[in-house]
């Protein structure tokens, strides 16, 4: 087999330690360029490597030096830079409220706060439009209706525009405040000496009222790309049933300690990770593994937080709680995955970082320009106000982040978890997919697949026979056979283990012999006159003797899964070459490429000849991705530009690679490039859509083709577009799996929410 067996004793003992990475939580970020002044601040910092500041989650990740720079060092930078951080919870499991919730509820008290001002104001500049001049409110009163909006609905941008001047930077906070505060002060300065013509305090409080509105919405919208974390946190139940004393106790899930003993009746949750004590039952793992089919559970058999048992009723020991149990572990990677900057986003943060500054530059010089021009000076203010309104940077800021939060999102769905966002962005560029034989294409353990029988006897005689002594062996091929032959088995004496060869054993009076068939011919078996013993052919033949006369042959091969053969076309289908590199025997290696359609292969590969040849094609100008499960996987997964695991392999594979199917389904490649292919679209659409709203937006502002009100509305509507555009990719999933009914014939678990 190609895989080899695991063991700490394989691994390097040397390796260096990279220290843990630091997560902060970060609040007072208001746009992209937040983000990417803080990333400045972070990246000054002596001993730090490298920094990532994500304004879409509200996260910065650091990776330093300890013995340098401490946690203290970091949260005190963050405050001098205008903006607060503390450490961020090392419980994945903990409750945790989606990115923007928080804001959404702020920001919503403060726009209705707004808004009861800013109607009356609003409502006499319609009403002027219209010719209605008699609805023209007292310049008093305009006053003291814009005043509260521009001092106390607005205090957080007054805060936040203070904090990053304060910090050497620009933000948007900064652009709002300036371009309020300048019409609020020239209008307040116009009624005092009695030019009521040139007041614009419907302008200030409409511009803040509709930053509000976005800023409540595009919370609304971020919240929702949290989403599949949230869920994930969710499956987890809050309360388990502890058998104690012979007691069934109902506790909170997180005084579970391991081996404690669970009891999960029909339709609950696991709470914990852990081991079939007693009971049968089935276990919905979708939500974890992305597969639609129930798993049968029993005696010794694993279960996993957060799946769903079927209709039996299970005692369970607990093998893992908390943060340990996989449910955890896959958060932990979500969360990761969702806070790690693609390549992609480096241009928006270049543009991010110089984009305020330059707001400021095109402002003034709008205004110098219209005073030129012959304007006068309350009429020159309107277009520069206008451009400083609709040049927020949050679109840009959004774009690429939005559709990966969402994009890898999807994929913990669909059993795909994704390690960083530069693997999912790097997998839609594959061309050439190496994948390993056994245990990728193959189920990975020995089956039968055909039974030869001689002088008429029947293949169940022969397989019973055999099983007989399979029965009493460890041998994968000869468990192979028990586990095909019908029970019960009968009893077996006598039983002789020979080393490399085969077994014996007397059954039901009779002398059997079962092993190679060459060893069977070295005088412990007869052929009948024009029978002889099957050859090579890429399967595993063994033979069965009775009182030394050939019974017939039984073939064993590890059989390619079910969907290997459709996820090899899909992916050719797509542009995408599969090449196999198998470690085992060529003809083996040649049945199961044949069989699954696979044109490119060899045989014979080990470890460091699978790395090789993946950088061979590197070489060449092929973008490669490699597919395995094995420790002998793992060098050629570091090597490709993009590695996939299937979830059932060796730790070492999974930590090597960069998604983590956790299915165990060739099927799921096709899955996981699907995904990367949608969501890279999503981002190009939000990047062009940012781009080119601020390109074509600014010039229009500086034109004077653009009141500030509307560029307000357009401003709070652009962020907006950008995450709706990104959670247009929840789609893929349905697009990717129609509802689909189990073929099991076994009751599905109830699930919360089937009533609805």
């Amino acid at each position: 087999m190609n895989a080899q067996p695991e063991g700490e004793s394989r691994l390097p003992t040397a390796l260096p330690v990279e220290p843990a990475p630091l997560d902060l939580d970060v609040t007072g970020m208001t746009c992209a360029a937040c983000a990417a002044r803080i990333q400045a601040v972070l990246g000054r910092l002596p001993g730090v490597r490298s920094a990532e500041v994500s304004f879409a989650t509200g996260s910065a990740r650091v990776r330093l030096d300890p013995a340098i720079t401490g946690t203290e060092q970091v949260i005190a930078a963050v405050a001098r830079a205008g903006y607060g951080a503390s450490p961020a919870s090392d419980d994945p499991l903990a409750a945790a409220t989606a990115p923007g919730s928080l804001e959404a509820g702020n920001h919503r008290r403060r726009f209705i706060f707004a808004a009861v001002f800013t109607v009356p104001l609003l409502a006499q500049m319609i009403g002027m439009a219209l010719g209605r001049h008699d609805l023209m409110l007292p310049a008093a009163v305009q006053f003291l209706l814009a005043t509260p909006v521009q001092f106390l609905a607005a205090a957080p941008f007054y805060r936040g525009a203070f904090a990053a001047l304060r910090g050497g930077g620009a933000n948007m906070d900064v652009l709002v405040v300036l371009g309020t505060t300048i019409a609020w002060a020239w209008s307040t300065v116009a009624w005092l000496f009695g030019a009521h013509d040139q007041l614009y305090f419907e302008s200030s409080a409409t511009v803040i009222a509709l930053v509000l509105l976005g800023k409540w919405m595009e919370a609304r919208a971020r919240a929702r790309t949290g989403e599949a974390i949230a869920q994930l946190i969710a499956l987890q139940p809050p309360r388990a049933r502890v058998l104690r004393d012979g007691l069934e106790r109902d506790e909170p899930v997180d005084r579970i300690a391991v081996g404690d003993r669970l009891a999960v009746r029909p339709g609950e949750a696991f709470p914990v990770d852990g081991v079939v004590e007693s009971g049968e039952s089935s276990a919905d793992e979708r939500m974890l593994t992305g597969e639609s089919v129930p798993v049968g559970k029993g005696r010794g058999d694993t279960v996993r937080a957060g799946t769903l048992n079927g209709t039996g009723h299970l005692v369970v020991q607990a093998t893992a709680v908390g943060r340990s149990t996989a449910l955890a572990g896959i958060v932990r990677l979500v969360r990761d995955a969702q806070s790690s900057r693609a390549p992609v986003q480096r241009l928006a943060d270049r543009v991010s970082g110089v984009f305020v500054p330059a707001v400021l530059a095109i402002a003034t010089l709008t205004f110098l320009g219209w005073l030129g021009a012959g304007r006068e000076p309350y009429a020159a203010l309107l277009p520069a106000l206008a451009v400083l309104v609709i040049a927020c940077p949050c679109a840009l800021g959004l774009a690429t982040p939005a559709a990966m939060m969402v994009g890898i999102g999807e994929g913990s769905r669909a059993g795909i978890l994704v390690r960083d966002a530069a693997a999912l962005e790097h997998a839609r560029d594959l061309d050439i997919l190496v994948v390993d034989k056994t245990g990728t294409l193959t189920e990975g353990r020995p089956r039968v697949v055909e039974v030869r029988t001689f002088e008429g006897l029947p293949e169940e005689d022969l397989l019973r026979l055999a099983a007989a002594l399979g029965g009493r062996s460890t041998h994968p091929l000869a468990t192979a056979i028990a586990e095909r032959a019908s029970l019960p088995l009968p009893e077996v004496a006598g039983f002789e283990s020979v080393t490399g060869a085969g077994l014996l054993g007397t059954v039901e009076g009779r002398s059997i012999a079962l092993g190679r068939t060459d060893w069977l011919a070295q005088g412990r078996a007869v052929l009948p006159e024009g029978r002889q013993w099957p050859g090579a052919d890429g399967r595993s033949w063994v033979g069965v003797a009775a009182d030394g006369v050939a019974l017939g042959a039984i073939a064993l091969a590890d059989t390619l899964r079910d969907d290997s053969r459709a996820a090899v076309a899909a992916l050719r289908s797509s542009g995408i070459e599969v090449v196999m590199l198998s470690g085992d025997d060529p003809a083996v290696a040649e049945r199961v490429a044949r069989e699954a359609g696979i044109v490119r292969w060899r045989g014979r590969c080990d470890p460091a000849a699978k790395a090789s040849e993946i950088r061979a094609l590197q070489a060449a100008g092929h973008r490669v991705g490699m597919v395995g499960d094995g420790i002998n996987d793992a060098p050629a997964l570091a090597a490709a530009n993009v590695g996939f695991a299937i979830g059932s392999g060796s730790g070492v594979a999974l930590a090597s690679a960069d998604l983590t199917l956790l299915g165990s389904r060739l099927s799921q490649v096709v899955d996981a490039i699907d995904l990367s292919r949608a969501t890279m679209a999503r981002v190009r659409q939000n990047l062009a859509f940012a781009f080119g709203y601020n390109v074509l937006g600014i010039p229009l502002a500086a034109a004077g083709l653009l009141s500030p009100v509307i560029a307000g509305a357009a401003m709070a509507m652009s962020s907006v577009c950008v995450v709706a555009n990104a959670l247009a990719l929840r789609r893929w999933s349905r697009r990717r799996q129609p509802a689909r009914a189990y073929s099991t014939g076994r009751s599905r678990a109830p699930r919360p929410g089937d009533d609805r």
